[in-house]
């Protein structure tokens, strides 16, 4: 039974390529024929319509094979592989060309045989096969256990651990033959060191996580293109020496160009040692800056996807250092990560341990920093969520947060961005040690500083193009400066104010300062109408649009973005309960519904029988819904609704895009509701105004209209 989940080999516009899955009776093994055509339609099927989630329905007898059954065959060793097709290159011509396996002869490379290889290497090299386990099955980022991936050796085919092997143990073999011919020892040393980096390189784009890209460029992606290990059903092998390709050829080039990349001109030597952020061997006011880019809380297990390349590296340089590859993981129990099972799957204590590590790693930076030394923490965590314990532990530490911006750090392109709400930029703040233990006031003093610095920062990014969650997240942390110089921040009765209400009252301030930037630029009515005179659920659905666009957002993360905004997202009254629901909620997410999902509500937008008037999207919503699917019921709804017309304009205006600068039509909405924004704003006149006239009113405009003859 295949599992795979699309048989892609090409889609362009004048080239569809994909294997078509054939089931000949009697067999009980499917193969895969290449099928190429001009356009999608000529291939005949659909290449997509493989597995779902691992649910595979067999080709033979229809039954459906759902994901704990499949779970179940892995454990029990009956999952295997099967070549699908080959792409290669003919020489001296453009373009690639696409075999299916079966019209190749592979007789010779069988399992059987590689493993017999594999064996005899082993033997001649000293060297083993990967058995070093996987992180408890649970642990964050990983998928792959419940399906029988239990140790680290599973993750590459025959052929892929065949390859490898030999370089690991070709590496090691250099490192003698330099030692022999007398060369340096830290030379030697270096020249293995950077070897093995290439190795690990090599095994990044050589596992069963990496997929063929069919829609150009580089052939076969690599194993991290997410920092999580999850089921791959189509998987690729590269050649580990096709020149055109990530390959070693192409790795001996990058190595020797990212060395002059980083070439200076000053002859100092660096200092480079491993060792813990929680116990720094310097002395007190040595360092002139302390530079981190620190875990954020439990996002990323760094330690235990990092498994993957120590396993490598261990083979090739551990005899190098055998100080650092003394143990069979890589260790993890003084990392800075919130990952409950490490504590028996308690995710208090592991978000206790998280915080403790992150308030000494802190302070031992404070006691190592000269006097007006600076801390540079980069952050990139997209929502306030994970900033309060950030925040928490610079105070502890006695930090002050100076300054925050935003520097472009992240590939656009890169998996993680894409529908998602992760940030474009990294935010790096900078804070210096606190000069004071005083105690500040929040009403007099904290908030007006606040909101001048929020203010001036939106300005200033905003005219520098930033713009999105970057724009939210920069300001948030440029406002950090008005509470951590104080030691203490008390509200007037005494009571203290904690780093997570702080952080709330600052992102209302700063989506209250965008709200009003927004209103500036789609202008209107001479400045006499503002976005910031809106309703709450309109003002929480425009900050959304122009903060995360189409992206989920996490509960945790929802909720403080919906207390930013001063509405609520659960309850009676929140926006996610009732037929009429402006948020869905589903498994632990949030996200926005649109128009198409909303306006088809004959009472959306009305007002209700108590007379009370409803939310301006809601009347945005049930207009463009009827724009779209029944103009001529426009007239009558406008006159019974009779929204703040010229407020619903600048909403549609800010929803439209140009003043989300950068939003692009696919990636803002993919339901299509930006297209019917633009569509209703350059028609707004026709749409609204005019319809929005009583009978009486439209009869005396036509008679208002003469020709020049009249």
């Amino acid at each position: 039974m295949p599992l795979v989940k699309q048989t892609w080999l090409c889609k362009k516009s004048d080239r569809y390529v994909a294997l078509n899955v054939v089931a000949p009776k009697g067999e009980k093994k499917v193969r895969f024929e290449v099928v190429e055509s001009r356009s999608f339609k000529g291939l005949g099927f659909d290449p997509e319509a493989g597995s779902k989630g691992g649910n595979a329905t067999c080709p033979y007898c229809g039954a459906v094979a759902d994901t704990e059954f499949v779970k179940a065959e892995g454990c029990a060793g009956r999952m295997h592989q099967q070549m699908m097709a080959v792409a290669g290159m003919r020489a001296n011509a453009q373009g690639k060309v696409y075999l299916s396996a079966t019209d190749l002869d592979f007789s010779s490379v069988d399992d059987a045989k590689i493993e017999h290889r594999i064996r005899k290497l082993c033997e001649q090299s000293s060297l083993t096969v990967p058995r070093e386990p996987m992180p408890k099955q649970g642990t964050l980022g990983f998928r792959v256990q419940p399906y029988g991936i239990l140790n680290w050796g599973s993750m590459f085919i025959p052929r892929q651990m065949l390859c490898l092997l030999t370089f690991a143990a070709t590496v090691r073999m250099a490192h003698q033959e330099m030692q022999k011919a007398g060369l340096d020892g830290e030379r030697t040393k270096a020249i293995t060191t950077y070897l093995a980096a290439m190795v690990d390189k090599l095994a990044d784009f050589n596992s069963v996580q990496c997929t063929w890209n069919y829609t150009g460029g580089r052939g076969v992606g690599h194993t991290f293109t997410r920092q999580t290990l999850a089921m791959t059903w189509d998987c690729a092998e590269t050649n580990p020496f096709n020149k055109d390709a990530a390959s070693w050829p192409k790795i001996v080039e990058d190595i020797p160009a990212a060395i002059q990349m980083l070439e200076i001109e000053d002859t100092t030597e660096p200092n480079v040692q491993r060792g813990s952020a929680m116990k720094s061997p310097w002395p007190d006011s040595s360092i002139d800056a302390v530079v981190t880019d620190p875990p954020y809380y439990d996002n990323v297990p760094y330690a235990d996807l990092s498994d993957f390349f120590y396993i490598w590296l261990k083979r090739t340089v551990g005899q190098v250092y055998p100080e650092h590859f003394a143990t069979e993981v890589t260790p993890k129990r003084s990392e800075a990560v919130a990952e409950p099972m490490r504590y028996g799957g308690d995710k208090k204590a592991a978000n206790s341990s998280y915080e403790a590590m992150m308030a000494q790693a802190f302070s031992e930076a404070n006691r190592i920093l000269k006097p007006g030394g600076s801390l540079v923490v980069v952050y990139a965590h997209k929502t306030t969520l994970g900033w309060s314990t950030l925040v928490d532990a610079l105070r502890r530490a006695r930090f002050t947060v100076t300054e925050a911006w935003p520097l472009d750090t992240e590939m656009k392109a890169r998996m993680r961005a894409m529908d998602s709400a992760a940030l474009a930029s990294s935010i790096s703040l900078v804070a210096r040690k606190q000069e004071t233990i005083a105690t500040g006031s929040y009403e007099t003093v904290v908030y007006p500083e606040l909101e001048a610095i929020v203010r001036e920062r939106v300005d200033t990014l905003w005219d520098q193009g930033i713009s999105g969650a970057d724009l939210v997240i920069a300001c948030v942390g440029a406002g950090l400066r008005a509470f951590t110089r104080f030691a203490r921040v008390e509200y007037a009765n005494g009571e203290e104010v904690p780093a997570e209400r702080f952080l709330t009252e600052v992102e209302t301030v700063v989506l209250d300062s965008i709200l009003g930037r927004l209103s500036k630029e789609v202008g209107g009515n001479g400045g006499r109408t503002s976005l910031a005179g809106v309703d709450p659920s309109t003002r929480f659905y425009t900050l959304w649009r122009y903060t995360y666009r189409g992206a989920d957002l996490d509960a945790g993360e929802a909720i403080i973005f919906a207390n930013g905004t001063h509405v609520e997202l659960d309850g009676p009254s929140g926006l996610s309960s009732g037929a009429r629901a402006l948020v869905e909620k589903k498994k632990g997410k949030y996200r926005l519904r649109d128009y198409s999902e909303r306006g088809d509500d004959d009472t959306l937008g009305l007002p209700t029988d108590t007379g009370h008037t409803t939310s301006l999207i809601d009347a945005l919503h049930r207009t463009l819904w009827l724009m779209e699917n029944r103009p001529a019921k426009l007239a009558e709804f406008l006159r019974e609704a009779e929204p703040n017309r010229e407020q619903m304009r600048l909403v549609a205006q800010a929803l439209a895009g140009p003043a989300l600068k950068g939003g692009e039509l696919g990636d803002f909405s993919p339901t299509g509701e930006m297209a019917a924004l633009a569509k209703l704003a350059t028609n707004w006149r026709s749409v609204v105004e005019d319809n929005a006239l009583t009978e009486t009113q439209q009869v005396d405009k036509k008679r208002g209209q003469r020709t020049m003859f009249d």
